[in-house]
């Protein structure tokens, strides 16, 4: 039988439920209790009204939020870059080879190795909050590397992106027709059983509109849903494919046209921001308020990967949206957590509303906005997932 829980004494908590508190899109409830039964919400309302529970926990007059939900990762890797971050910050070119020298790191590893590293960085994501991650494979980029990155993967979330569509491989520089040929046939015929997304990186220098395209309409035809990686580095055309196809997000959305805004406008894609990337490599902010303003559905996520953001804290990212990228406290807050879940498709988490899974931390701050407005402190105090307490 599962045990019932009260945390009460809540002095903001956020819901994304906006038929509830102050019915903002956050749904603020102030003085708030929350009941967790089993693994699911059971109630959400006034700490005064709380009803009786197996066990209580006083939050203190700290903060609620549900669980981060990290939609875009790429945690299964060898190695790291720190030689060519320290290039790029220091002003001086480096030509060691950026996500090649990742995937030979990664070829070269054990699968203890990754899988090591991957514990490593969802233990460390989950101190900060994270109970639900997408993470991709694409560091591997054979079809023997890229099948045992998601059988690593899918051990630690159902949210699993096939990405052999990262780079050419280097053994098809010469011939990235074969590649794709590679990517959609037996690549795919390995990997489709592990995974529930496929990507692809549609840029300059990776793989363009067409190739895209059948890479993706491949995965679709297998039963993989679609995500891209698009305009990122230069204007494109990822983000209409990703609209064309019905991808459940268009990742990075740094360069924009109006006609792009306009699509993702009037569709159920997601725009996936990345600002852990712009930060670590000096690049363009994406624009959120234009999004924002425009009527976009917009998702914050770490981007997570050892070459352009390496970071696992989406504080971090809130933080750098609401600083950088025009985004207030609330948006940035509702990005990371109910525009994740949209991202993935998914309405049992990113929300704290009875029914909801229950995914949920306590900050060391009486609001959310705590987490803009102190950036770079440990707020996180406890993160429940799936109602165990785990920190």
């Amino acid at each position: 039988m599962s045990s019932s829980t009260v945390i009460t004494n809540i002095a903001t908590l956020v819901t994304n439920d906006p038929s509830l508190g102050d019915r903002s899109p956050l749904g603020l409830i102030q003085d708030a209790a929350v009941v967790i039964d089993g693994d699911r919400i059971a109630w959400t309302g006034e700490s005064r009204k709380a009803p009786a529970t197996d066990n209580r926990v006083d939050a203190g007059g700290r903060a609620v939020l549900p669980g981060f939900v990290d939609s875009h990762s790429h945690l299964v890797f060898a190695g790291d870059r720190t030689q060519e971050f320290n290039a790029r910050m220091s002003g001086r070119s480096y030509t060691a080879g950026g996500i090649r020298t990742t995937v030979a790191a990664t070829r070269a590893a054990s699968d203890a190795e990754l899988e090591a590293n991957l514990t490593r960085y969802l233990t460390e994501a989950l101190r900060q909050g994270t109970t639900t991650f997408e993470t991709k494979s694409g560091y591997g980029l054979t079809v023997e590397d890229e099948a045992r990155a998601l059988r690593i993967a899918a051990r630690h979330t159902d949210e699993v992106t096939f990405l052999g569509a990262h780079i050419v491989s280097p053994e098809h520089t010469d011939d990235p027709a074969a590649y794709v040929a590679l990517v959609t046939g037996e690549m795919l015929d390995a990997c489709a059983p592990h995974a529930r997304w496929i990507d692809v990186f549609c840029e300059k220098g990776a793989f363009d509109g067409d190739q895209a395209r059948a890479i993706l309409t491949a995965g679709r035809d297998r039963g993989l849903h679609p995500r891209v990686h698009a305009n990122q580095l230069s204007y494109g055309p990822g983000v209409q494919l990703a609209v064309e196809l019905d991808a459940a997000s268009a990742d990075h959305c740094t360069h924009l046209t109006d006609a792009d805004v306009d699509a993702l406008v009037h569709s159920d894609t997601v725009a996936t921001l990345l600002p852990g990337a712009e930060f670590s490599t000096r690049a363009e902010w994406p624009d959120a308020r234009r999004l924002l303003d425009a009527g976009v559905t917009v998702a914050l996520s770490t981007d997570c990967n050892p070459g352009s953001s390496f970071t696992s804290s989406v504080p971090f990212c809130v933080a750098l949206a609401v600083r950088d990228m025009r985004m207030t406290p609330d948006e940035a807050v509702w990005s990371a957590t109910a525009g994740g879940a949209a991202a993935l498709r998914r309405t049992d988490i990113g929300r704290l509303a009875p029914g909801a899974r229950a995914d949920l931390l306590l900050l060391d701050a009486p609001s959310h906005v705590h987490l803009a407005y102190r950036p770079g402190v440990p707020l996180v105090a406890g993160v429940w997932r799936r109602g165990v307490r785990e920190i």
